[in-house]
């Protein structure tokens, strides 16, 4: 199909505000990458854009010489990790019996899940039940806080209804159970959904901050996340050279700011998830429409 002179400028057009919005959306990651390579004190008079004006390495040499981005890192990974394999197995288990015909009360159920997607106890209810609970203040409330999601569960339940009936069926005359044809065939076929969901969900608990802000006091259990937010609201540069450690304290000089060593752990946080997307993002389109087509 050949383009007139009109659908060229309007493809050239498409494209130019697609490039700049794509500029736009990356500059201040970059800038960010830019400050924390820069010293401090150099920042401190602005001008900072796109590359380091003195390069230096000194605010990520503080960053790493932390004792509690080491813990905080173990932490965040665990957590990620175990609670992204909790929430897909539990999710998805919830989501194959809702999906089967016959269910006692099915649609109460449903209504029952949706409500909890538009209204909640609350947060002071919920600090309550948890702290009753004795699971206050525990590495076990990081993995199972929001261990269910609704949302999730109603894509997987509409993956599981369009998968041909004569799967299930053959698994049965061969002798399978419920927990069978879960595990052996439901499974196996559901990788696409599986990972778009799990990459969702690693994202969010990688991310999240303010659940172990409230529910986690104690220092040892502090993920990442909530350890940059603590840096970030450190305010001073007296405030937060008193939560380093003695090396960091020695350390820093007139060369180093608190928005430096900022955006040195905010780097630190922020890359190891980033560089994980790229690998999934195939998964993506596929998994996510292949559960959104029937409801």
């Amino acid at each position: 199909m050949r383009l007139t002179r009109s659908d060229k400028w309007l493809h050239a057009f498409i494209y130019v505000f697609l490039i700049l919005l794509a500029l736009i959306t990356f500059y201040p990651f970059w800038n960010s990458l830019a400050i924390s390579f820069n010293v401090g004190s150099d920042t401190a008079t602005g001008g900072i854009t796109f590359w380091p004006r003195k390069f230096t390495l000194e605010n990520y040499q503080i960053v790493f010489k932390e004792k509690n981005i080491y813990n905080a890192y173990f932490i965040t990974i665990a957590r990620t990790l175990l609670g992204t394999f909790a929430a897909m197995f539990f999710t998805s288990l919830f989501a194959y019996a809702l999906s089967k015909k016959g269910i006692v009360f099915k649609k109460t159920y449903m209504i029952l899940c949706v409500v909890t997607m538009y209204f909640s106890g609350g947060l002071i209810p919920y600090f309550v039940l948890v702290y009753n609970l004795h699971l206050y203040n525990t590495f076990t409330f990081l993995i199972i806080h929001g261990m269910v999601n609704v949302y999730n569960m109603i894509i997987f339940r509409t993956f599981f209804q369009e998968l041909p009936e004569g799967l299930e069926e053959s698994a049965r005359i061969d002798g399978c159970s419920n927990f069978g044809v879960f595990f052996r065939i439901v499974l196996p076929i559901s990788g696409p959904v599986m990972a778009t969901l799990g990459l969702f969900t690693a994202v969010t608990l990688w991310n999240d901050w303010f659940t172990p802000a409230v529910f986690i006091s104690d220092q040892s259990l502090i993920p990442l996340q909530t350890q940059l937010v603590q840096i970030v609201n450190s305010g001073t540069t007296s405030t937060m050279i008193a939560n380093l450690s003695t090396y960091a304290q020695s350390a820093v000089q007139g060369s180093v700011t608190v928005k430096s060593i900022q955006m040195a752990t905010m780097m630190v946080a922020t890359l190891p998830i980033l560089l994980i997307y790229p690998f999934l993002q195939k998964y993506f389109v596929k998994g996510a429409m292949v559960g959104s087509m029937k409801e």
